[in-house]
């Protein structure tokens, strides 16, 4: 009885399974645009480290800096596009803060190798820069799912979705009296 499509059984594990498929994509999207910044990240820093005189901590924090602008319009415009977009400020001030604690990872992480250990080669700072971006990446997708691009409430997507639904609805109406 369990075991059939129609069993009472089945129904939470496919709520289960979409939202692990919702997740999935979640991770998938984070990852992407992710990935994107942190080739901004890496190619700013580089370009810093190589072709100016700033320090490497420095340089690496303008690099971080550029890498979050980025991620904030790829995050709010793909990876969390379907996301509360009311309270903007909110929102901004939220990533801002969170972006914040990332870049202290990601940095605390650099400076530790420098200046800690001395481990200040080209190869040595872009591994352990690799590590404070991981490092940091954690904190951030937890830190950004969970308080910046809220899901919206249950309540308000169905009046979201029902909205929609009438606005075709009135469209369609429309088209026929239009004929």
């Amino acid at each position: 009885m369990g075991s059939g499509s129609t069993g009472l059984q089945d129904k939470p594990r496919g709520g289960v399974r979409r939202q692990l498929d919702q997740l999935v994509r979640e991770i998938a999207k984070f990852g992407a645009v992710g990935g994107l910044g942190t080739l901004v990240n890496f190619a700013v820093s580089n370009l810093l480290w190589h072709t100016t005189n700033l320090q490497a901590v420095r340089a690496n924090v303008i690099a971080t800096v550029v890498a979050i602008a980025f991620n904030y319009v790829g995050f709010r415009y793909f990876t969390y596009r379907e996301r509360d977009k009311t309270g903007r400020t909110r929102e901004l001030t939220l990533f801002l803060a969170f972006s914040a604690v990332g870049l202290v990872i990601e940095n605390g992480v650099l400076y530790t190798a420098i200046y800690g250990f001395g481990w200040d080669s080209s190869l040595q700072r872009n591994l352990f820069k690799v590590f404070g971006i991981g490092l940091g990446t954690l904190f951030r997708f937890w830190s950004y799912r969970s308080w910046v691009f809220r899901t919206l409430p249950a309540r308000e997507a169905v009046v979201g979705a029902e909205s929609i639904l009438q606005e075709a609805t009135r469209r369609r109406r429309d088209q026929r009296v239009h004929r």
